[in-house]
């Protein structure tokens, strides 16, 4: 199959075997918001038409912003709680040209528990690659999913917009003007423990600024102080709505991986780890055989 993951600023796709393996894979910046009106086919073939050409029997499925409004087709999110294979009846159809057809999977749409709406595009998949029935699913980012799995079905899930928050803070606040590279990650586990402190977030975060001021925190620790302020407010906001006993797969790779793993074992909480690009692959080969 022709596995695809194609977001706002980037696109991925995999050639993928009947057994799960990769063959090749191909990546680009023609994200959603760089193709021009119409232009999808085109950008879509010029990644992979030398796939199509040669497989012409292999099925097509993407996932990511390619099924938002600004994409190519809209996929209609579903709402949860949905089964993770019910995310295959809701596949969009589109033309890729030359009367080949591809699949697009769905978003989701979710609400907390004030009645606020959640949505996700792409995440979905991940959690569909996870191999999880019961428990959690974090997905790191720029904004942070939360997904509980309950019976195989998506129950909910919350978004938290940590990875923004960090570089607004970092790079549009007094609080980043202290910071000094190279960074002393030190730092990250003291910005962990002030997210317990009482106040809100938006108290503690000024404390970057006046434990530098009275020499009790170096420079070089205000960014990974306000990364594991931020996470670790993330991390015990979603910890919150779980069970002392639930499992969690973490999908992540690199800085999100480690930092995240310490913020939960500051918790008492070990995790699976996945890495983000078999989610995506499995994700859409276990959907696309439903």
């Amino acid at each position: 199959m022709i596995a695809v993951d194609w977001g706002t600023t980037r696109l991925r796709a995999w050639l993928v075997d009947g057994s799960g393996a990769v063959l090749d894979r191909v990546t680009g910046d023609d994200g959603i918001m760089a193709v021009p009106p119409g232009g999808f086919p085109a950008v879509f073939r010029r990644h992979v038409g030398a796939w199509l050409d040669r497989w012409p029997d292999a099925p097509v499925v993407m996932a990511g912003m390619v099924g938002s409004r600004n994409g190519w087709v809209e996929a209609p999110y579903l709402r949860c709680p949905v089964a993770i294979d019910a995310l295959a009846g809701g596949f969009a159809a589109v033309d890729a040209g030359g009367g080949r057809r591809a699949a697009i999977v769905p978003g989701l749409t979710a609400r907390d528990a004030a009645g606020a709406p959640d949505v996700m595009r792409g995440e979905e998949t991940k959690i569909a690659g996870c191999g999880v029935s019961d428990g959690l699913v974090v997905m790191p980012g720029t904004h942070s999913k939360w997904a509980r799995i309950e019976a195989g079905r998506i129950a909910g899930f919350s978004t938290f917009m940590t990875g923004d928050f960090f570089g607004a803070l970092k790079d549009h606040t007094i609080l980043g003007k202290l910071a000094e590279e190279p960074a002393d990650p030190a730092g990250f586990a003291r910005g962990l423990d002030a997210a317990r402190r009482p106040g809100g977030l938006t108290h503690v975060a000024f404390s970057a600024r006046t434990l530098v001021l009275m020499g009790e925190l170096p420079p070089a620790q205000v960014g990974p102080y306000l990364s594991g302020l931020l996470i670790g407010t993330e991390i015990d906001a979603g910890l919150a709505g779980a069970g002392a006993a639930a499992a969690i797969a973490l999908v992540a790779d690199g800085v999100f991986a480690q930092s995240y793993t310490e913020a939960l074992a500051s918790r008492g909480r070990a995790c699976r780890l996945i890495d983000p690009e078999d989610a995506v692959v499995a994700g859409l080969r276990r959907l696309a055989a439903v």
